[in-house]
Parts: C-alpha cells; sequence; structure tokens
C-alpha cells in the first residue's frame, strides 16, 4: 500500500508512542504475576458489557460455588461506572494499563490492546472481538483499512492465545479479514443471554424504563460512519435520514401495540460522545440507551431490531424476532468502507434504501419466509448457540490458570 509523507509521518508518530509504552510495561516486569488476577476491558476503556461481561459473570458465580478467590480488574475510561462489587473499576491510561496487565494471569478483551503493550511469558491472552456480521472488517475493508490499523491489528494478534468465534461463518471472514489469529469456535459470551434470560429481562427492562408490560419495543442501533474512522455522520441531521413516525405507524398497523424505540449508537460514536439530534416528534417516543454498558440486556427485551450493517443484526435473529436493514446510504458506504461481507440480498433480512421501501417490507413482511432464510442461514454458516459459550471460555480460562 502506497503512502503519503503525512501518513508515514503519523506511523513514525505512533511507533515510538508504542515503544515509549513498551518501556513502562517493561519496568512494570519487575512485579510479580499474579496466578489469580484477571484483568478485562471493552471497547478501549468502555463499561461493563459485552462478551467480557459474560465471561466475567460466569467466572463470579463460579468462584461462589468453589471458593476460589480471584483478583478481578475492569480497564475503564470513566470508573465511577457501576461494577459488581467482585470486580474493582481501573481508570484506563498507560500507568494503570501497564501495571494491572503486566501483573495479570489472564487477559480478556474485546477489542485491540494498545501498541506497544507487552506481553509476559506464563500470561494468557483471550481476545474475545465485538462480532462479525454485515460490514466489512479488516482486510476486507480495502484502501479505507489504512497501513496503521494494519499494524496495531497484526501486534495485537501476535499476542492473543485465543481469539474466540461463534460460528464457521465468522471463522472464514476472520481468516480473510485478519492475521492469523488463534481461533477458537466456543460461541459468543455476550448471546448467552438471548438465549436463557429472555424472559426475565423482557420484563427486567420494562421495569428499568418505567414502561407497562404490553410495550412494544424497537431497537434501532446504527453503526458506526467513516471509512477512514476520521468521519462521522449525524444521520439526524442528513437529509435522507429514517422517518421514525412513518416508522412507528408501520409497526402499529402489522403488528398492533404501543411502540416505543431504543437507540443505541455505536460504542465508538458514544466514547467520543457524538450523539444524535433527537427532533421534539420523536422524542415522544424514543428513549435513548448509547450510554447503556450492556447492549444485550436490552436487546433480549425487543420485538424488533433495525439497524444498517451492525453485527448485532444477526444476534438479534436469534431471538426470532423481525430485523429490518435501513441502508440509505448503501452506496456511499460501499465505495468508503469497501464491500459488505457478503451481497445485501444474501443476508436473511429484507433491506429498504429510503422510508417508502421501509414502510414497504414491513407491511409484507411474511414471517414463514423470513424463519426459512433465518434457519438457512444459521445451518448454512454452522452457528453455535446452545447459551453455554460464556462458560466454555471461562473453562479455557480456568485451563490456563
Amino acid at each position: 500500500m502506497k503512502m503519503n509523507l503525512t501518513e508515514e509521518l503519523y506511523i513514525l508518530y505512533r511507533r515510538m508512542k508504542a515503544a515509549a509504552s513498551w518501556t513502562v510495561y517493561l519496568a512494570c516486569s519487575i512485579f510479580p504475576i499474579k496466578k489469580n488476577k484477571i484483568v478485562f476491558s471493552a471497547f478501549e476503556g468502555g463499561g461493563y458489557g459485552c462478551n467480557p461481561k459474560y465471561i466475567a459473570e460466569e467466572i463470579i458465580r463460579r468462584s461462589k460455588l468453589s471458593g476460589k478467590n480471584f483478583e478481578l480488574i475492569w480497564l475503564v475510561n470513566d470508573p465511577t461506572k457501576k461494577f459488581p462489587p467482585e470486580i474493582k473499576p481501573v481508570k484506563n491510561n498507560l500507568l494503570n494499563r501497564a501495571y494491572h496487565l503486566s501483573t495479570a494471569k489472564i487477559w480478556v478483551d474485546n477489542a485491540r490492546k494498545n501498541f506497544g503493550t507487552r506481553k509476559r511469558e506464563g500470561q494468557f491472552y483471550m481476545h474475545t472481538w465485538h462480532g462479525v456480521g454485515v460490514k466489512p472488517i479488516g482486510k476486507m475493508r480495502g484502501k479505507s483499512f489504512s497501513k496503521i490499523a494494519s499494524i496495531v491489528s497484526q501486534y495485537d494478534a501476535s499476542l492473543q492465545d485465543c481469539f474466540l468465534c461463534d460460528s464457521k461463518f465468522a471463522f472464514d471472514i476472520f481468516r480473510k479479514a485478519f492475521f492469523n489469529e488463534p481461533l477458537i469456535k466456543i460461541g459468543a459470551p455476550r448471546c448467552d443471554i438471548l438465549v436463557n434470560d429472555v424472559e426475565f429481562q423482557r420484563k427486567y427492562i420494562r421495569e428499568k424504563l418505567n414502561l407497562p408490560q404490553d410495550t412494544k419495543l424497537l431497537m434501532y442501533a446504527p453503526t458506526f460512519r467513516g471509512g477512514s474512522q476520521s468521519k462521522v455522520r449525524n444521520i439526524f441531521q442528513e437529509q435522507s435520514s429514517l422517518d421514525f413516525n412513518l416508522l412507528k405507524c408501520s409497526l402499529e398497523k402489522k403488528f398492533g401495540g404501543n411502540w416505543r424505540f431504543l437507540l443505541r449508537l455505536h460504542p465508538q460514536l458514544g466514547l467520543r460522545h457524538n450523539l444524535f439530534n433527537i427532533s421534539d416528534n420523536f422524542k415522544n417516543f424514543c428513549i435513548d440507551i448509547t450510554f447503556e454498558d450492556d447492549l444485550y440486556q436490552f436487546l433480549a427485551a425487543v420485538d424488533v431490531f433495525l439497524t444498517d450493517y451492525s453485527t448485532a443484526s444477526l444476534e438479534a435473529a436469534i431471538l426470532k424476532i423481525p430485523v429490518f436493514l435501513f441502508v440509505d446510504d448503501y452506496d456511499s458506504y460501499i465505495k468508503e468502507r469497501g464491500n459488505l461481507i457478503l451481497n445485501i440480498s444474501d443476508y436473511p433480512f429484507t433491506f429498504a434504501k429510503n422510508n417508502q421501501q421501509l414502510q414497504e417490507i414491513i407491511l409484507n413482511f411474511d414471517e414463514n419466509l423470513y424463519f426459512n432464510k433465518l434457519n438457512s442461514f444459521f445451518n448454512d454458516g454452522e452457528f453455535l448457540i446452545d447459551g453455554h459459550a460464556s462458560s466454555r471460555a471461562v473453562d479455557l480460562i480456568e485451563n490456563n490458570l
């Protein structure tokens, strides 16, 4: 890949910064590795969510039964966030990362480690990633996958001891997109709740949001914008954007009931505080859950899922609920970020490029046809969805303690 001078200078800067970080880790290696210490992280300092959360909860559950004592650390940008009492939140900065990662036996993360992270002999790094589905990732992004992103990804891959995936579908994609990560198919821990705990979560989330139990919920979860990760797309301010009033009327006409919408932005947008500007007429029936740490508690409670290219589309389908794709920027998105993992028509979901099409696919939704497509997709992709992924992940961890 040909680079310009600006990119070369930026890579040089990142390499120098990584070398400085590596030196801090090296200094922390004077401290011994604690065999009962596990350090978690999610989304580069995000809160208590995604795959690491469900692995941590299984560890806590087992430790209560066995009496084993673990030191559980969570690296987080905001240490005031709520965690179980068994987990100690620690400010996610270089000194804390270097000390705690250098002295932990186990690392659990769902995103790439910082460039310059130093792993010691005898440590075990479990990378859980954060899903694969529609949008291209890694090398599949083509020109929009920058040289520095490639360097950081390869560096992180060199540290890993295992990289979790949930299907042959994901396994094959990771092989194409990434850098020979040590893949192992055990399922997605964050999806266990979508198998084991749906009825409880449906009731709990409605109580949490002060909604009647018969309220119908749609979750709208658009994904991150910007092929180079340097652009922000605010869909509420563009000419072509979702008509929420029309959407609400369509859902009521097709499925009946009183509908409320849950808005969930991608974590990268949430961490950058790039919130959508919600119009007044939408605020009446929209609840913003962007800063809730755990998407999957809410996902387990919804009746319909709407996104564009989000990984969560396939996971929402585990619930056997309607999933629709609203891709009003399809052509520009492909141009910016690269071709989707599959042709969009190869997914089991119907998709719309404008509000009128979205209304039509909702009103014409055929449940039997949808479920047949869904079952074929999951069978062909050899998805492992049995509610025991967290248990298998912790088995791996215990085998390496």
